[in-house]
């Protein structure tokens, strides 16, 4: 059986603004039955005027937080850990008015954050992620809403790289609402085995996000795709898999994630042939 297949917005433009509903009408008409939705600024988004565009075209919404500079649960300054829960709750509003379940993406710290730090200082740091995102996920449930959270890369984050590290953040949230999701590009950096990674996470699995090891379209590079693929069947996983990459037209965001150079001669091109790849993968048996 196909997966609900989807895209982010971060393939076309950055940030994402409810009054763009051509992008919406574009991810439809390419096929797409679900829509990633980046929330770098929310008071951009009008969850009223994307509820019935999202309906008309059939697109199934997630919600995915953006944590650049300023928006970081782990910040020694409690009034940058407090704008953070702030930004959160706007996303649990908006991922609540269009019913997306979920909020997902990396919420225990800022991206960008990768030092060298004391056993002590990284303690400190994990526990005081863990108590931060408790008190989120209490905010997420009161909305029925679940945390996805996002183990990133080394060179992005010092904190959560892996889905074993994810599975224990969550363990010492202990919060029904605490889940996580994976992303292929991450996994093809981190992991010692991807299908190993996706069985251990099992039920606590309720997001996918795909791209190649290079960021670029799927099934042009190095990820053991059949492996991945193996692994959500064998857990069962019933969300969507989203392609996520990045327009090279919004420069502050490519050169944030170090994409320098296009993949394919249009955007809707990498979400094409992205989509058949993975339609292709996901019909055999």
């Amino acid at each position: 059986m196909t997966p609900t297949l989807g895209a982010s917005t971060w393939l076309w433009t950055s940030p994402f603004r409810s009054d763009r509903v051509d992008i919406l009408k574009n991810i439809a008409a390419l096929g797409f039955r679900a829509v990633e939705l980046p929330i770098e600024d929310p008071t951009l988004i009008d969850t009223a005027a994307l509820r019935p565009a999202l309906r008309d075209l059939g697109l199934k919404p997630h919600v995915c937080g953006v944590f650049g500079p300023g928006r970081d649960l782990t910040h020694p300054d409690s009034s940058v850990r407090a704008a953070t829960r702030r930004y959160l709750a706007d996303c649990f509003r908006i991922a609540a008015d269009l019913d997306a379940g979920f909020v997902a993406g990396p919420m225990y710290s800022e991206c960008g954050k990768a030092r060298q730090l004391p056993e002590d200082e990284r303690k400190r740091e994990w526990d005081l992620a863990v108590s931060e995102l408790r008190t989120v996920c209490t905010d997420a449930a009161e909305h029925g809403l679940a945390i996805a959270l996002e183990p990133i890369n080394r060179f992005e984050t010092d904190l959560v790289n892996t889905t074993a590290d994810s599975l224990r953040m969550i363990r010492d949230i202990d919060h029904p609402a605490a889940k996580v999701m994976i992303d292929s590009f991450h996994m093809t950096i981190e992991e010692s085995d991807i299908g190993a990674a996706i069985r251990a996470a099992g039920k606590d699995l309720i997001h996918v996000q795909v791209s190649e090891n290079h960021r670029g379209v799927t099934g042009t590079g190095l990820t053991p795709w059949t492996d991945f693929r193996d692994a959500l069947r064998d857990i069962g996983y019933g969300g969507s898999i989203v392609i996520e990459s990045f327009t090279p037209e919004n420069r502050d965001l490519a050169g944030a994630v170090c994409i320098w150079k296009r993949f394919t001669a249009t955007q809707d091109e990498f979400a094409s042939r992205g989509l058949a790849f993975l339609q292709q993968l996901f019909s055999q048996p």
